[in-house]
């Protein structure tokens, strides 16, 4: 430094100041990020202007910038609920949220960067106690939980709607039951199914019963008509004709000798 000119020495110290202001004025935003401006002599949090995107950015060194995620995250939640008749339940249930972009400076000055504590884990948890106590362990082993899971997104949606926060799905990943009460329902819906199956079994049982009486009283329609239209006359000359044929025959002798009672002739013979 005694080598230097005087004259350069406050250049130096000046350049010097230059690069630390900078490097502490300087911020970066990754991708998925944006952030917000306080501003130390201003007005604090910057709510009337978008938060800083990606990129590059030079503030004032007396300035702060804090920088949130703004890309889709998920939040996994484990819970105890009681269900309608008392008993308790545990839920494995997961969030899908993300901050509302143009709302972030909002969000900083109302909740802070640890929203997720403060308003989203209240929200859902709260909203599963409330539905889950609707409903009764049947109705969470079997065909409801995908409503129980509409309802917990909904409820918890309206929460957050008013909190700059954007929830997108809620997804009920488990339901455990207590042991004793999930095998008396595995037992119902076995006996329930066991159930079906037998009306089942009645059921065709009944059908083919019916096929066959139907088929029966046909053939018995088709034999009185076939009788009631045998007179006879009718009779009689079926009994010509068959003797006629009989005595056309090559391998045949027939001999007629008279006639029967019916005024058939009277065939013998027949070698």
């Amino acid at each position: 430094m005694e080598k230097l000119p005087k004259i350069a020495l406050p250049f130096i110290i000046v350049a010097i100041v230059l690069v630390v202001l900078i490097s502490k004025s300087a911020v970066t935003i990754d991708s998925g990020q944006a952030g917000v401006l306080f501003k130390t002599f201003g007005k604090g949090v910057v709510t009337d202007e978008p938060p800083m995107g990606e990129g590059f950015h030079l503030v004032a060194p007396w300035n702060k910038v804090f920088v949130y995620e703004v890309r889709q995250q998920e939040l996994f939640e484990k819970m105890k609920v009681l269900s309608s008749n008392g008993l308790e339940i545990q839920i494995d249930a997961s969030a899908w949220y993300e901050p509302v972009y143009n709302e972030l400076g909002n969000l900083h000055q109302s909740l802070g960067q640890g929203y997720l504590q403060r308003v989203i884990q209240p929200a859902i948890r709260s909203a599963a106690r409330s539905v889950i106590g609707r409903y009764t362990p049947d109705d969470l082993y079997s065909t409801k939980r995908d409503a129980i899971q509409v309802e917990i997104f909904e409820e918890t949606k309206k929460i957050l709607d008013k909190q700059y926060v954007q929830l997108n799905e809620v997804l009920v990943r488990d339901v455990t039951l207590p042991p004793t009460i999930k095998e008396a329902i595995e037992r119902k819906l076995k006996q329930e199914q066991e159930s079906l199956e037998y009306e089942f079994r009645l059921v065709t049982a009944a059908k083919e019963a019916e096929k066959v009486i139907i088929e029966a009283q046909g053939k018995a329609d088709a034999n009185r008509i076939l009788s009631a239209s045998l007179t006879d006359k009718i009779l009689q000359d079926k009994g010509i004709e068959a003797t006629i044929k009989l005595s056309e025959s090559p391998n045949s002798k027939v001999i007629v000798i008279g006639s029967g009672d019916s005024g058939m002739p009277i065939i013998l013979g027949n070698q």
